[in-house]
């Protein structure tokens, strides 16, 4: 299954699997070049090059100039491109629009497109806990399943032939066109927080448990402002099954709040996330969602980008540390944190107990049992300054 190097230069993304075939027929690409030498791989370098070492010796591999290995310095670039590239081919490209029986619909035809393999590929590796449907049945079954379940009492969608959904277009427009023109408003986030809540009260059997979208950016929330009613679409990826239903939830919750993260103006940041969340409601989700709110590293650190629209990291920081503040004062958020912690006999909860080196070095409150219960107890004595440090490392 081995191909010879091609000579000819390309700038298509390909994968360079060390010599191992079974790391080889794992990958299920067509573009493979085979190293097993680091001077063929940095030869390479030149293109757009996916590196999967089954080699340990590749795996350990380092430049001798600055001591950064050769997966950090060839992947990151080429899995941005990708998943730039694989957003804008699956989401845009495979969309039309036609009439049916006087109904005009939406017409998604998926691309038989190897970039799909390649960022599934990229989410395992970086341990990013989401898919693309890569097999196009499954994905109609889903697609189709998921409008019907969401948005069935007033609109419909169906399978066409072997690689086509077609669904209802709904009234109005995506929130990302209200945010892109500075016309977001706390109405429409709340319309949006209403139709997560009722989404993920939904039975999922491919989850066993309740439902989550997967993809819940601003783009796929169409608001109606003739009903007030805000409606989701777009169910190209699903997050992995193995995690507990109110992880996924919070992960929904924060891919919508990361679209939103560099585009809405400084003042209105924590007043519209704070509105969100509140009209929202399940104190356990955002509990969850609020352990999250940290800049991840590595090669995890590319899909955030693609998420915040490539903010200043800097400013994403900055805007989740005061939102992280914010949730802590929120009364659902306290609810959830008592209803968590078990009760404790022997625990003194007096202010003279309070957690040593409070408020200055308090380090690990999300992690300690004692200390949640205090501050919900005592709720007076959190500020903006002793909070700050709550960020997961």
């Amino acid at each position: 299954m081995r191909m010879a190097p091609s000579k000819k230069p390309s700038s298509e993304i390909v994968c360079l699997v060390d010599d191992d075939p079974l790391a080889l027929r794992s990958t299920g690409f067509k573009q493979v070049l085979i190293g097993s030498t680091a001077e063929r791989v940095m030869r390479r370098a030149n293109r757009s090059v996916l590196v999967v070492p089954s080699h340990p010796g590749l795996r350990k591999l380092s430049n001798q100039k600055n001591g950064t290995r050769l997966m950090e310095r060839l992947i990151p670039q080429t899995l941005s491109d990708a998943a730039t590239r694989l957003v804008e081919s699956l989401k845009m490209n495979s969309i039309s629009e036609k009439v049916r029986r006087g109904h005009m619909f939406v017409v998604k035809r998926r691309n038989i497109h190897w970039l799909a393999d390649l960022a599934n590929l990229y989410f395992r590796m970086a341990d990013i806990p989401i898919r693309f449907w890569s097999k196009v049945e499954q994905w109609q079954r889903w697609e189709a399943g998921c409008f019907q379940m969401l948005n069935g009492d007033r609109y419909r969608a169906f399978i066409s032939g072997t690689r086509t959904v077609l669904a209802e277009k709904l009234p109005g427009e995506s929130l990302w066109e209200h945010l892109k023109r500075g016309t977001l408003t706390r109405p429409m986030l709340q319309a949006a927080a209403r139709e997560f809540r009722r989404a993920h009260q939904f039975w999922s059997d491919e989850f066993r448990g309740g439902w989550s979208h997967g993809d819940a950016s601003v783009t796929n929330v169409i608001y109606d402002p003739s009903s007030n009613r805000a409606r989701l679409i777009d169910f190209e990826i699903i997050h992995k099954k193995s995690l507990p239903t109110a992880a996924r939830q919070a992960d929904d919750l924060l891919v919508f709040l990361l679209d939103m993260v560099g585009l809405v103006p400084g003042g209105q940041w924590l007043p519209l996330t704070l509105t969100f969340l509140q009209e929202y409601g399940d104190g356990d989700v955002v509990a969850e969602l609020r352990k999250r709110l940290a800049l991840p590293g590595g090669l995890a650190w590319i899909w955030w980008g693609v998420r915040t629209n490539f903010t200043n990291p800097a400013k994403v920081k900055r805007r989740l540390a005061s939102l992280s503040c914010a949730i802590a004062k929120l009364d659902l958020y306290k609810v959830a944190l008592t209803a968590r912690a078990p009760e404790t006999a022997y625990l003194d909860q007096s202010p003279a107990n309070e957690p040593r080196g409070f408020p200055e070095q308090v380090r690990a409150l999300s992690r300690s049992r004692r200390e949640q219960k205090w501050f919900v107890r005592y709720p007076d004595k959190i500020t903006d300054e002793n909070v700050t440090a709550l960020l997961p490392a």
